[in-house]
């Protein structure tokens, strides 16, 4: 697989990455869309089961659940979209030799198309745990099929109309949230004004009743949420898979960051039973950097979204499950197995538990902030806030490589970005970085100032005011859009039930730090079969491949912790 694969199971829907896109898939259709000869159904067939449609029966439904994947043997398989407004657009009609399906088969999630027979139709049909294991059973079909796959879903992203439509007035906070919540988990969706779209205002007309219901999601079935949750929309869509009652995993993993991912790829790839819970998006803080060039193997640099995309590629296919939005709200470790509950109230079970829930974004001490987040104020700089401060001036809070990353992202898509900084950026930022900000003409570091108050109306954020850190000078800016990056806080609240020791900042303590007899399993927390990897363990160093690293290690450790269980 090529080194820019990958990278487009994240692409932007900005529109000038999605003309990028659209430029490298027009010249990709045999790889989107590859025959398999004679002796790749053969090898398949061992996989798969037979089953035939008669012409015009349905053979999968878009949001429902899918038969997995689909190899024509005979007749054809017409693919096709209906969006909520009812306007279908055709995707493609599978011939003898071709297969259906995308990156959400590798899970068992719903397709994000209609399917339907032309003719008879003749087929061999592998679910999702037989089209994992074609995969690792056969390497080179396999990177064919991943290939696809992954380029499939980009052009499901950028081709619209296609999953949910979100509709609502430009400057509610919860329709950005949906927004960023969609495409920072690569799912297609259209956004829609009322105010310009008559479609859109007559869904609105049907449906909206007060200012309560904003948002409005309409569903490719037809149906439509008013004001949802990330969970409702979650278990709409399929990003929350089924549970049985009373599964025990071998390992639970809380948080899909770099720790978490990597704990999930090596733990599943070994033959372990592993969930993931994330209650954003996989990826974690990593996934929402512009570009990381200091992570080994990437000489040109990587998107977070993309190094996120391929990290949960990766995981799905050697069989990890993966849940978003999933936030875990307590640890109850008295029992064996050990538990974790969220916050629906659900309790999964697991014989080991890794915390990879990491930091909270720290937020300054101003008393209107709440009103302007998501509305003007954001804590990560994505494609879709680009989209918004597009030819305007942003400022910027922070000093660390993740502000400065931040910070040369934007200053592609804004006139003027002014970054705020308590100190120099020598203390905390990477050389290359501080080179390449001041490089950059339309990046102006403002240095020992912060934020005095915010100013702002009903539709949003209108201003900032700063002063320096000795209160002696103070100044405006007329900007709409502020980001945050002033460090952050572990995410540990949630342990203080079951007893994990923490440090006197919050962080999760590990090894000789909480038992001398844990030397040798050094991530291994106070409590038996609970480990801490990344940002969220003390003492870690704060950097994407150490965090990686840990996520790797912890699998060994874990390995050594279920084999003294089996021997009790």
């Amino acid at each position: 697989m090529s080194e820019h694969d990958p990278e487009l199971i994240s692409a932007s829907l900005a529109p000038d990455s999605e003309a990028r896109a659209a430029i490298d898939l027009a010249t990709r259709g045999h790889q989107i869309y590859p025959v398999l000869g004679a002796d790749d159904i053969q090898r398949l067939r061992r996989f798969g089961t037979c089953r035939t449609w008669p012409d015009g029966a349905t053979v999968f439904r878009a949001c429902v659940d899918s038969p997995g994947m689909v190899v024509v043997l005979a007749g054809r398989l017409s693919c096709s979209r209906t969006d909520a407004l009812g306007n279908r657009v055709e995707v493609v009609e599978y011939g003898p030799g071709q297969f259906s399906g995308e990156v959400a088969q590798l899970s068992g999630r719903p397709p994000l198309a209609d399917g339907f027979a032309v003719g008879q139709l003749e087929a061999l049909v592998l679910d999702a745990e037989c089209l994992r294991a074609v995969i690792v059973a056969e390497a080179e079909l396999g990177e064919r099929l991943m290939r696809a796959f992954i380029l499939r879903r980009v052009q499901l992203i950028n081709n619209k109309p296609g999953g949910p439509i979100l509709i609502g007035p430009n400057a509610h906070a919860g329709l950005f949230e949906l927004e960023n919540f969609l495409s920072r988990n690569a799912y297609p969706y259209t956004r829609r004004d009322p105010a310009t779209d008559p479609e859109a205002a007559q869904l609105v007309r049907e449906h909206w009743r007060n200012e309560s219901d904003w948002p409005l999601v309409a569903l490719p079935d037809g149906f439509v949420l008013k004001n949802p949750t990330l969970a409702e929309v979650g278990r709409c869509l399929g990003t929350l898979p089924r549970i049985e009652r009373g599964t025990v995993f071998d390992v639970l993993v809380v948080g899909a960051g770099p720790s978490g991912l990597a704990t999930a790829v090596y733990a599943a790839s070994e033959g372990l039973r592993v969930m993931v819970l994330d209650q954003r998006s996989y990826g974690g803080q990593a996934g929402a950097s512009a570009r990381i060039e200091n992570f080994l193997g990437f000489p040109t640099g990587i998107s977070g979204r993309a190094l996120a995309g391929r990290s949960y590629v990766q995981a799905v296919k050697f069989g990890a499950e993966v849940a978003i939005p999933a936030p875990a709200t307590r640890l109850l470790c008295h029992e064996r197995p050990l538990k974790v509950e969220m916050d629906d109230g659900t309790c999964l079970q697991a014989k080991a538990v890794v915390l990879a829930s990491g930091a909270r974004y720290r937020k300054p001490d101003l008393p209107n902030l709440a009103q302007f987040e998501g509305r003007g104020v954001y804590y990560w700089a994505s494609p879709v806030e680009a989209r918004l401060c597009r030819n305007e001036a942003v400022m910027l809070v922070g000093g660390g490589n993740s502000a400065g990353q931040a910070a040369v992202f934007l200053a592609a898509h804004a006139s003027e970005v002014h970054m705020l900084v308590r100190r120099g950026l020598e203390a905390t930022m990477s050389s290359y970085l501080i080179e390449r900000i001041a490089a950059t003409p339309n990046i102006h570091v403002h240095t020992r100032r912060e934020i005095a108050a915010l100013e702002g109306d009903d539709n949003g954020l209108t201003g900032v005011r700063c002063r320096s850190i000795n209160g002696d000078d103070e100044r405006s800016f007329a900007v709409r859009r502020l980001f945050l990056f002033i460090g952050a806080d572990p995410n540990s609240d949630w342990l203080h039930e079951c007893g994990v020791e923490l440090d006197d900042k919050g962080f999760v303590l590990t090894g000789a730090d909480t038992r001398p007899e844990h030397g040798a399993r050094s991530l291994e927390t106070s409590v038996d079969g609970v480990f801490a990897v990344g940002d969220l363990r003390a003492g870690s160093t704060k950097r994407v491949a150490a965090a990686a690293g840990e996520g790797a290690a912890a699998v060994s450790q874990i390995h050594g912790y279920l084999a003294t269980l089996a021997e009790r």
